[in-house]
């Protein structure tokens, strides 16, 4: 008789025990919601974002102002214009390589002093973007559309400014006197059209694209690897789209 009814408590226990086996994932999944961080607001993102642009500006700024900043990186490293791609051919071919070779190199590292005095100047120029498409920035599926929108909204502006520097920088490296140098003996040869570049204005365009590609390089890192959201709030806004598509 005892067997009997100790049967029934035996499964009774079973049956509670199972149910609160079932109930520990909800449990969890309860625990874990409740410590996710809540939606950033809009002043929360637009302080992210620049936050994060600064991190790029500084980051990018330094790296492309270290000698051989520019000229060892194949991504953005100055080359003869294109329009003067026959010029190089040109000259290379009667044994000029050498002159070439000291104007790319010049030119490299015009751009390369030109990086160490940009970094003020994108940043102040970030200071002064505006926040109203922060979220649809944040929520992008454009994993560089932060610092696309800082290139499209201030570029004009860097550009007056940063064109003075790169001037200088070219007069300082003799990059300027280099491709005088070269286009004069260039002109010189018998059936060779003569070749206008404004080098200034070539040089500052490539500076400024490959100071918006280093920068974008690290928006890369903080959007993709958590590991690189350095504070809080980053923490907070560059994960918040990340729990938005997990949920």
């Amino acid at each position: 008789m005892k067997i009997i009814l100790i049967i029934p408590i035996i499964l009774l226990l079973f049956i509670q025990s199972s149910n609160a086996q079932f109930k520990v994932p909800q449990v969890i999944k309860d625990a874990a919601n409740s410590a996710k961080p809540g939606k950033p607001s809009q002043s929360e993102i637009g302080s992210a974002l620049k936050e994060a642009l600064e991190i790029g500006v500084s980051a990018g700024t330094n790296r492309l102002s270290l000698e051989n900043g520019f000229l060892r990186n194949e991504a953005v490293k100055l080359l003869f214009p294109p329009e003067a791609k026959k010029v190089e051919k040109t000259l290379r071919s009667i044994g000029m390589n050498k002159a070439c070779d000291d104007f790319i190199h010049s030119l490299n590292r015009a751009a390369e002093l030109a990086a160490k005095e940009a970094k003020p100047i994108f940043i102040s120029a970030l200071k002064e973007m505006s926040i109203q498409d922060a979220s649809a920035i944040l929520l992008s599926e454009q994993k560089n559309a932060a610092t696309t929108y800082f290139q499209r909204v201030t570029g004009a502006a860097l550009r007056s400014k940063f064109q003075p520097i790169i001037q200088a920088s070219l007069a300082k490296t003799e990059a300027t006197r280099y491709w005088t140098d070269l286009s004069t003996k260039y002109n010189q040869v018998p059936l060779a059209s003569k070749v206008n570049t404004d080098l200034s204005d070539y040089a500052t365009q490539k500076a400024m694209e490959g100071l918006f590609h280093e920068i974008e390089q690290e928006e890369l890192k903080i959007r993709q690897n958590s590991g690189f959201r350095s504070s809080p709030l980053l923490k907070k806004v560059f994960g918040y789209p990340d729990q938005v598509r997990n949920d």
